[in-house]
Order: structure tokens, then C-alpha cells, then sequence
């Protein structure tokens, strides 16, 4: 076997080897350096190569950008656990309830700003599916509509910035968090449109699908029910635009104040007093968010780590170049290599989280898409996307 050869042969390893469900940290390692010590006997690098890899991870570890994902992570904690969310449904479903579709409205404009704010999908889909769900099956509507709205709201946590996904996306291809920000505004906004649309359309032809609230169940009326709307949004986003406006992520701002990190710092803090606000903020909450916050990093963490051994590896047997050649060898140019690679994402998405694709997958594609011209932030922008319709 030649070294050409085994670059195929390991990137065909690396796609079984995430898909058996074992985790993926440790079977990255595992397989970058059996691979390692197969090639350092093969002789298509020196034993030398590898002493590389303390230096890559502590290279890796001693990026301060990577500091922002515990704060953002603690910020979203805290949003979810403390009730927020519930309110801000129960009163949004109040003052949508009249209408048809109320309850699929509210559950998308809601969906919307805890998306901004907590950063969590998985936990975001199901907060909002255990409030809404029930309320929605009791005044009949449709279950293919529901289920599909509550999906489709929840998941697009991972393009409405301040989102985790595009910190480490840029940190990934190099690019300001904040130009990463700028570029997702358009597609996360041009996607709530969307579903507005969708659920106004089934309201005028399936009104039998989307019935309206009945005036009894309607408990909040008048000023008392706008009152509770603001509470729950207004502070909400404040907490959004101070972040954002921070790291110069709001269309039309060129100008940062503060790093990443440190917006990462200051959301965290306006979690924490967001919590407090809507008296919700214990021991026992601040205890399970930072629990939370400490799983989640240190898996972030692991998987970088695994990530880099296997990465170092892979490029010392010129996997690189391999797949370079053959991304940038496809029928059709940049549109040709866009439709493969986003074909690729939208099925491997089904199974891997989206840390998986941005440390594994996103340093490998993302020399190919430079090399064709196709602008970096905007490639990023569109795996976002796909990852989140492939969640």
C-alpha cells in the first residue's frame, strides 16, 4: 500500500468509525495515532513528526476565542432552566391565541429570541415541546403541524446569533465571530419569514388545522397581558444587542469593543441577572447550569483534542492535498463542490453534533472553498444552515 492510498483509506475509517456510536473523542484519537504508528513504520514520516502533537494541542487549548463557548454555554444554561422560556410562551400564546394559528406564532416568534439567547438546541426543542405541545394537542390542532413547527423553531438556535455554532465556526475558519454574525442575520430572519408564511398560509387553507384560542381559556387581557409580554422580551433583548453590539455582530456596526470572550463574560452576567429578575435565580439552578456548562466544555474540549491527532495524522500522509484535489476535481466548479459538500454535511449532520462536523470535517473543506474563491463567511453561514435543517 502506498501513502496515497491510505489517506482514502483513513478518511473512509474516520466516517465508520464516528457512525458506531462510540465516542467520538476517543475514537478519533484512537484512530490518528494507530494510523500514526502504521505510517511511522511504513516510514512516510519520521516518529519525530508526531512529537508535533503536544505542541498543536496546548497551541490549541491556549486560544482565548475558545474561552467564549463556557460563558455563552452558562448564559443559555441559566435562560433555560429558569423558567423564561415558559413565560414567555404562556403570554405570547395569550396575545396570539385569538388568531388561527396563534399558538404556531407565538411558538415561532419565540422560538426565535430564546434562540438568540440560550444557544441550546437540543435543550431549546424540548423546553419549548413539553410547554407547547400539550396546549396545542388540547385545542386540536394538527400534529404534523405542531410537532414540525416546534422542530423547525427550536432548531434554528443554531443560526440566530449569539450562536455557539458560528463562535466555533469562526474559530474554525479563521474569521471575526462578529463578521460570522453579521452574515447569519439575513438567513435566520429570511427563515422565521418562512415560517410565518407557512403557518399563515395552513391557517387560510387548513383553518380546520390551526384552530384559534377560546375567549375562556384566555386569562390575561389588555395592558396586564402586553405588560407580561415585555417583561419577558424586552430584558431578553437588551441581553442580545449588548452582546452582540459588543463584538461589532449587528449588520451596519465595523467596530468591535470587546473580544468574544469578554461578551461571552458579560452574557453570562446578564444571564444571571436575567434570572433574578423573574426571581428564579437559586442555588440549585446556578448549581445544574454550571454543572451543565462543565460537561458540555469538556466535551468540546475532548473532542478538539481528538480531533487534532487525528488531523495531524491525516495531513502528514497528505490527506490534505487528497482531498483537495478531489474536491476541487468535481464537475462544475464552486457549484459542483457546494451541492457535494453540502449534500455530504446534510446526511453525516444526521448523526454527528454539529462540534463533530466544525472540528473534524470544516478544517479539511474549508482550504478547498478558499481555493475556489467562495467566500468564507458565507460557506460558513450555509453549513450552518444545513446543519440545522439537518438537526
Amino acid at each position: 500500500m502506498t501513502m496515497q492510498e491510505f489517506a482514502p483509506l483513513m478518511f473512509g475509517g474516520l466516517i465508520a468509525i464516528m457512525l458506531i456510536g462510540f465516542p467520538v473523542a476517543f475514537s478519533l484519537a484512537t484512530l490518528g495515532l494507530g494510523c500514526g504508528l502504521y505510517a511511522v513504520h511504513m516510514g512516510w514520516f519520521q516518529q519525530a513528526f508526531l512529537s508535533n502533537l503536544p505542541l498543536n494541542v496546548f497551541g490549541i487549548l491556549s486560544n482565548d476565542l475558545l474561552l467564549a463557548i463556557p460563558f455563552f454555554t452558562l448564559m443559555g444554561a441559566l435562560l433555560e432552566k429558569c423558567g423564561l422560556a415558559e413565560d414567555m410562551l404562556d403570554s405570547m400564546g395569550q396575545l396570539f391565541g385569538p388568531v388561527r394559528g396563534g399558538l404556531g406564532y407565538s411558538v415561532i416568534i419565540v422560538g426565535f429570541i430564546l434562540g438568540a439567547i440560550t444557544g441550546t438546541v437540543a435543550g431549546q426543542v424540548i423546553a419549548m415541546a413539553m410547554i407547547s405541545l400539550p396546549v396545542m394537542m388540547r385545542y386540536g390542532y394538527n400534529m404534523r403541524y405542531a410537532t414540525g413547527v416546534l422542530a423547525a423553531s427550536g432548531t434554528i438556535t443554531q443560526l440566530v446569533p449569539p450562536s455557539l455554532v458560528l463562535v466555533i465556526m469562526a474559530d474554525q475558519l479563521g474569521k471575526p465571530v462578529g463578521d460570522m454574525y453579521k452574515g447569519a442575520w439575513g438567513p435566520s430572519i429570511l427563515q422565521i419569514l418562512i415560517f410565518l408564511l407557512y403557518t399563515f398560509m395552513v391557517a387560510r387553507f387548513r383553518p380546520e388545522w390551526v384552530p384559534g384560542v377560546p375567549k375562556e381559556a384566555r386569562t390575561l387581557q389588555g395592558w396586564a397581558l402586553w405588560g407580561k409580554c415585555l417583561r419577558g422580551i424586552i430584558p431578553s433583548a437588551v441581553l442580545i444587542f449588548a452582546v452582540l453590539g459588543s463584538m461589532g455582530g449587528l449588520p451596519g456596526m465595523n467596530t468591535a469593543i470587546c473580544t468574544p470572550t469578554e461578551a461571552g463574560a458579560m452574557g453570562a452576567m446578564g444571564g444571571i441577572l436575567l434570572a433574578a429578575m423573574h426571581k428564579r435565580l437559586t442555588w440549585t439552578l446556578l448549581k445544574e447550569a454550571i454543572l451543565g456548562t462543565m460537561r458540555l466544555t469538556a466535551m468540546v474540549v475532548f473532542i478538539l483534542i481528538g480531533s487534532r491527532v487525528f488531523s495531524l495524522v491525516f495531513q502528514g500522509v497528505d490527506g490534505g492535498i487528497w482531498i483537495e484535489h478531489m474536491l476541487s476535481g468535481l464537475p462544475g466548479g464552486q457549484v459542483g463542490f457546494l451541492l457535494a459538500v453540502n449534500v455530504f454535511i446534510f446526511f453525516l449532520a444526521f448523526f454527528l453534533d454539529f462540534f463533530e462536523i466544525a472540528f473534524i470535517i470544516l478544517p479539511l473543506l474549508a482550504p478547498v472553498a478558499e481555493k475556489l474563491g467562495i467566500d468564507l463567511v458565507w460557506f460558513g453561514v450555509l453549513l450552518c444552515v444545513n446543519m440545522q435543517t439537518s438537526f
